[in-house]
């Protein structure tokens, strides 16, 4: 009888785990405009993922009105923003003018903090572009004297700055998540954080297994395909590799799809379930 009892609870246990133990999957956004959002909502996703300007850090707090009331009306939720110092506003270089973009990343991050946006990703390749003849060495002391500046605003207003590696193409200046990391290091501030972004990854070559090495820094995620920036599945492209490397680390973070869309009404539906199919298939 003892044994029948045991056999009966093994089998509930076992039942319990079977169904308690979800697939691994994040969570996904698409990057898009606010007026999207409802859309996205309805295909699956948790979030949308805007742009700084739409935070409008060089206009006053009541022309910016218009676009919170924008939010509401949508119900947005928003992960992040993306191009958080615009190309007018260099950072590196003989000539910077760091000044005033300290000023438009305080606005920023005033406004995103208001909004409860955890996450402004900091990519900006044209405003971190190193200048020709110029010293990549003094240009990137530059870069990280002005991220510790910013790293305490962003803790002031809860937000968190996550530098985004981009490929050559782009800009000379990060083009690894191992010349982030350095950044971050060198920073050493809670708030300034690494994002991983797939497509850069890709464009570089840069082995999958670089999340993990840096997981400890990575706290937000960037996807496209490899070749045009297309959406997921457009070519059909392995992010397993990716994937599997943030399953190792155990992200439980956002992913979101950062792409050049030809259809996004029809597109983000199989986009979606080309990457849920693929993190299930782990």
């Amino acid at each position: 009888m003892r044994s029948f009892h045991y056999s009966i609870v093994l089998a509930i246990l076992m039942l319990v785990m079977a169904f308690s133990s979800d697939p691994y999957e994040p969570e996904f956004a698409v990057c898009t405009s606010i007026a999207n959002y409802p859309l996205l909502k309805t295909a699956g996703y948790s979030y949308v993922e805007s742009n700084v300007s739409y935070l409008m850090p060089d206009k006053a707090d009541d022309e910016f009105q218009k676009n919170l009331d924008e939010i509401k009306e949508y119900d947005a939720k928003i992960i992040s923003c993306t191009s958080f110092i615009p190309g007018s506003l260099p950072l590196v270089g003989p000539e910077t003018k760091q000044d005033e973009a300290l000023e438009w990343a305080e606005t920023a991050l005033r406004r995103a903090g208001m909004l409860n946006i955890p996450y402004i990703v900091f990519g900006s390749g044209k405003a971190r572009h190193v200048p020709e003849n110029f010293s990549k060495e003094e240009a990137t002391q530059q870069f990280i004297d002005f991220c510790k500046q910013v790293a305490p605003l962003a803790g002031k207003y809860n937000v968190t700055v996550v530098i985004e590696p981009l490929n050559r193409v782009e800009t000379n200046l990060i083009n690894s998540l191992e010349e982030g990391a350095r950044i971050v290091e060198a920073v050493n501030h809670p708030n300034l954080q690494l994002l991983c972004d797939i497509y850069h990854m890709m464009r570089e070559n840069e082995p999958a297994m670089e999340i993990v090495k840096y997981a400890k820094c990575i706290r937000h995620c960037h996807i496209a395909e490899r070749e045009e920036r297309t959406s997921p599945g457009t070519k059909g492209d392995d992010f397993r590799p990716y994937f599997r490397a943030l399953k190792e680390i155990g992200y439980k973070g956002c992913v979101s799809i950062e792409c050049r869309w030809n259809d996004l009404p029809h597109e983000i539906y199989p986009a979606l379930s080309y990457m849920q199919e693929q993190f299930r298939s782990l």
